[in-house]
């Protein structure tokens, strides 16, 4: 590959980055503690280490989140590119010259067989398409090809599986290769699923591109992608921000509109101080795939679940192993960031999207997963070789759970002083005072500030795409009411997961469900009745002692008390019409419409009214294509000896 100017990406300044960004939320975090010492000075020593230990480590996470969205609303509100620094005015470089070969790889584990392949058919469409503009549509299918990797243990849903990819095989026939590969076992759940196909094709493949079974990609985005892999050899995995679609329930709605109005923001500040040493987060990603193959082979951890045993968030350490083997860790923010939003074209034709739980509760279920995952984290914390920021990836995966346990330990702490004074009429222990509750209203104006600053930079450069700045102010004053109300329920889930994994209750990784759910009140109040119970309780016993606590926690137990019916109401498609209808919580998604996503519903409509005409499945799908065997040795997280990557040899084509 010739040299260019941009075969080793520039990151000017990144260790001064770093350093800024430590000393703003380390000064932050000392101011907000030497406070909270005069808070508690006239406690007993015991109650003072231990309020001032759970305050400090809540203030520090809440600054961390903090100065991040700030560093995030200040390169998006002056267009710059958070890795170069430069300001971007232009859209990214779509790869008209294509010397690799890229596999679309799409992993899928007893998946609905209809909306996983109308989604790939989807992303191969716009893929097509896109290249057709940029005059390459005959060469696309030299270089890209397609794989379903299916882990699926069920022979009738198998059967099904296969006969939808036989017809889209027969659909992209002439235009793109389609194969499908079925293991008989589903050793290593996903990341055993990618490491086999590595294995059998890797080495025929330059990239890989990997798909969830609820992901969808533009193909604008994919060729952008793979340009900025053919540009920059030395980079080893790209993450794009996929955003949240689809779903018509009112927590669904909630949900995409918080994402799609923070999300390129955050990820902007989250790219400035983490640099190429990014994270990866299981999909919507291309990976080059000889440095996946080399240096990302995950071993067991020593011990049984739910912390030791098989990898759970495999992604994560992935993109550490990557990163320790010398290559470059990238989340680019390009296709989501604000600079494009001016342009309804650059908005429809850049696209990364995926699907969301449709309610609290499969929300919390998939969280559970994730939590115990991320757990296992911590035990690679000390391990061998890995670059600051990975541990710190690892470290902040695990405390986004912890820290629901810590902001239920103040609470329980704050309770029980304001009870225990109450009961010994002791006024030498005044609380709360001026100051506490003046630190608690920085806290939550910290809280609240990344969604602000979201709106701010929202209704400054495109309103349109949300419905109009009107429409736009109102529903995110809505989604900061509906999202204090549902952080308690979130608290105390997390902390009843994380006690469950402490006492050593691992749970298995299944399939979560995609698809739109109505709960009933019988499934509400069992999973989610001790909540309410408990939120009255406590209010109760602060209205009894402390009518004042009362008052300032009203945030935290007004949540627990109303958990019934808020996961009951916000899990109805009913009421998330209604408010659609009213012209709120709208998304670019719901108002630019993009052409990705309405091939997508087209394509599902037409799975579902062919379905009765499918003939039985007849084994006429094609074989998968000649392997080629290469080896992906498994790691050691303890010992490490450092090879510097080299710049990506010639492509996989001319290799073989």
């Amino acid at each position: 590959m010739p040299e260019n100017r941009e075969a080793m990406l520039s990151l000017p300044w990144l260790r001064c980055r770093r350093a800024f960004f430590a000393i703003i939320v380390v000064a932050t975090s000392i101011a907000g503690s030497a406070a909270m010492v005069q808070v508690v000075t006239h406690l007993p020593l015991g109650w003072q280490i231990a309020m001032l230990t759970l305050f400090v480590l809540t203030f520090s996470w809440v600054a961390l989140a903090f100065w991040g969205a700030v560093c995030g609303f200040v390169l998006c509100m002056l267009r710059l590119d958070p890795l170069s620094l430069r300001r971007v005015p232009f859209l990214p470089s779509d790869a008209k010259q294509l010397t690799g070969r890229t596999a679309l790889v799409m992993p899928i584990y007893a998946e609905p067989p209809i909306p996983t392949i109308a989604g790939l058919e989807a992303t191969c469409r716009s893929l097509l398409h896109q290249a057709n503009s940029l005059g390459s549509a005959a060469v696309i299918g030299d270089h890209v090809e397609v794989f379903i990797l299916s882990d699926t243990q069920d022979k009738s849903l198998a059967r099904e599986e296969a006969d939808h990819v036989a017809t889209l095989q027969q659909r992209l026939d002439g235009q793109l290769e389609v194969h499908y590969r079925r293991r008989p076992n589903n050793l290593g759940r996903k990341a055993g699923n990618i490491a086999e196909f590595c294995r059998r094709w890797g080495r025929r493949y330059d990239y890989l591109v990997v798909l969830d079974a609820d992901s969808l990609m533009s193909g604008a985005t994919l060729l952008h992608l793979i340009d900025r892999m053919q540009r920059q050899p030395k980079v080893g995995l790209i993450q794009t921000v996929p955003i949240p679609v689809g779903q018509r329930t009112l927590f669904g709605r909630f949900s995409q509109l918080a994402s799609a109005l923070y999300s390129p923001m955050l990820a902007a500040g989250q790219s400035f101080w983490q640099g190429d040493a990014a994270n990866y987060w299981g999909h919507n990603a291309i990976i080059r795939t000889r440095a996946f193959m080399a240096h990302a082979g995950l071993p067991p951890l020593s011990g049984k679940p739910p912390l030791g045993g098989e990898l759970l968030s495999h992604d994560f350490v992935e993109a550490a192993l990557l990163k320790r083997g010398g290559w470059q860790v990238l989340l680019d923010t390009m296709a989501t960031t604000a600079v494009s939003r001016h342009d309804p074209a650059v908005s429809a034709s850049h696209n990364s999207f995926e699907a969301m739980p449709s309610n609290l509760l499969d929300f919390a279920k998939r969280d559970r997963r994730w939590l115990q995952g991320n757990l296992q984290h911590l035990r690679l914390l000390n391990g061998a070789g890995f670059h600051f920021i990975s541990r710190l990836h690892f470290f902040f995966g695990a405390f986004a759970y912890l820290s629901s346990l810590i902001w239920l330990g103040l609470l329980v702490c704050t309770s029980i002083l304001v009870g225990y004074q109450a009961v010994e009429s002791q006024p030498h222990y005044p609380l709360p005072q001026a100051l506490s509750l003046g630190l608690l209203s920085v806290t939550l104006a910290m809280l609240v500030a990344p969604k602000l600053l979201g709106l701010l930079l929202t209704c400054w450069q495109c309103p349109h795409r949300f419905g109009g700045r009107l429409r736009l102010i109102t529903s995110t004053l809505l989604e900061i009411l509906f999202a204090a109300l549902i952080a308690p329920l979130m608290m105390a889930w997390h902390s009843l997961f994380i006690m469950n994994v402490l006492i050593g209750r691992a749970i298995d990784w299944q399939t979560q469900h995609r698809g739109e759910r109505s709960l009933s009140w019988k499934e509400c109040w069992h999973h989610a009745g001790w909540m309410t119970l408990g939120g009255a309780a406590w209010a109760g016993m602060l209205v009894l002692f402390s009518p004042s606590a009362f008052g300032w926690l009203t945030p935290a137990w007004l949540g627990l008390i109303a958990a019934v019916p808020i996961v009951k109401y916000t899990s109805s498609a009913t009421w998330g019409s209604a408010v659609s209808h009213k012209g709120l919580l709208r998304t670019p998604s719901t108002v630019i419409k993009p052409p990705l996503l309405a091939d997508f519903v087209a394509l599902t409509a037409l799975s579902h009214q062919s379905l009765g005409q499918r003939p039985v499945h007849t084994g006429i799908l094609k074989p998968p294509p000649s392997e080629l065997p290469g080896e992906m040795p498994c790691q050691s997280f303890y010992q490490h000896r450092l090879q510097p990557a080299k710049a990506a040899s010639p492509s996989a084509k001319e290799r073989y």
